[in-house]
């Protein structure tokens, strides 16, 4: 080496690649949590609670829910309800019934009057087909909803917080119990507010039922409630005949869903559109037959019915009946048994 010359050594690769490696998991572990929190989009609400037609008891029971948002502070600090709750900073809503009573309308209309953002999440943008992913989806969601002061929305909550499994045989059903694990911390260190809707209640596992401060069943509209969704959801611009009154539409549509109206009406337009001149309207029997179409729908469709073995099924049905109801001509062959059974009898006995 010449004369005033000094050797620079190079870095250590194998500790610089170390190192460049690090960093780079780091990085990815950050980017794919930004990523999985882009799932989650906060939107704005546009229902509003006034235009939510439930029940009276239903109303009640959404504005006491509301009342534990609205007067936390003098329920918590003023009268000392931390003392008994001291995670009462969550607030969990569950709203159950059947299909188109107004569940998910609800929950965007208390997020509507709250002035918050909602993040809608189903089942299918959590759940992963890789063990161990969904329980990371369930924390991303959580935490978007923190970083934008949202509400949090669960629909069809009955497959995210589904009973726990005690026979665990393969992995993913282990995955399923951590997700689950995951999920019930992940509402206990929630600070904001949580809304469930489910149309099978019965499925929730006990643990989450108990952290769940509000359970509001929506039941199928009454007939003023009828009254009031016809007026809604059937627009005025669409010819009918005079006699269709919004009275009679209630009538007809007992037993039926909000959302069953909604499919009533588009049933009946279609059905009447295709007619000229003053045919063109909609007509008693375009409503009772779309009634029908859709009472079939919901009582054969999804509810477990088959057609298998129906053609050739019999029903017996056993009846007792005295002899004097029988016939003449079975009435004495009945009789003629009855006499021989009597003679048997008597031989038994005798021997």
């Amino acid at each position: 080496m010449p004369a005033n010359w000094k050797r620079i050594d190079k870095p250590n690769q194998s500790h610089q690649s170390q190192a460049n490696v690090t960093v780079s998991s780091d990085t990815s572990s950050e980017t794919s949590e930004i990523q999985r929190m882009e799932i989650f989009v906060p939107e704005t609400p546009n229902r509003s609670l006034n235009n939510l037609i439930v029940s009276a008891k239903v109303k009640t029971q959404i504005e006491t829910a509301l009342n534990s948002i609205r007067f936390h502070d003098v329920l918590y600090h003023e009268w000392n309800l931390k003392k008994i709750d001291p995670h009462g900073h969550r607030v969990a809503i569950n709203l159950f019934g059947p299909p188109g009573t107004g569940k998910t309308f609800c929950a965007e209309a208390i997020a509507h009057h709250l002035g918050k953002p909602i993040i809608r999440v189903n089942y299918a943008e959590i759940e992963s087909k890789y063990v161990g992913e969904t329980p990371k989806n369930i924390k991303a969601a959580f935490n978007k909803a923190r970083e934008t002061g949202a509400i949090l929305f669960f629909d069809e909550a009955d497959s995210i917080l589904g009973k726990r499994l005690t026979n665990v045989t393969q992995s993913a059903d282990h995955g399923v119990n951590v997700s689950r694990s995951v999920m019930l911390l992940e509402l206990d260190n929630f600070n904001g507010i949580v809304i469930f809707a489910t149309n099978l209640p019965g499925n929730y596992d006990g643990a989450f039922v108990r952290r769940i401060q509000a359970h509001i069943e929506f039941e199928l509209p009454n007939e003023d409630c009828l009254v009031q969704l016809w007026n809604l959801l059937l627009p005025t611009e669409v010819p009918r005949a005079e006699y269709i009154t919004i009275q009679w539409l209630a009538q007809e549509s007992i037993g039926l869903a909000g959302g069953d109206i909604l499919n009533v009406v588009k049933l009946a337009a279609s059905q009447a559109v295709v007619r000229t001149g003053e045919e063109r309207r909609i007509l008693q029997s375009d409503i009772q037959n779309a009634v029908t179409q859709v009472k079939l729908g919901k009582e054969k469709v999804g509810t477990g019915f088959s057609y298998h073995n129906q053609s050739t099924a019999t029903v017996v049905k056993e009846e007792i009946v005295s002899p004097e109801e029988l016939p003449s001509d079975v009435r004495d062959k009945y009789e003629q048994v009855l006499e021989q059974d009597n003679v048997s009898d008597a031989i038994a006995v005798g021997t």
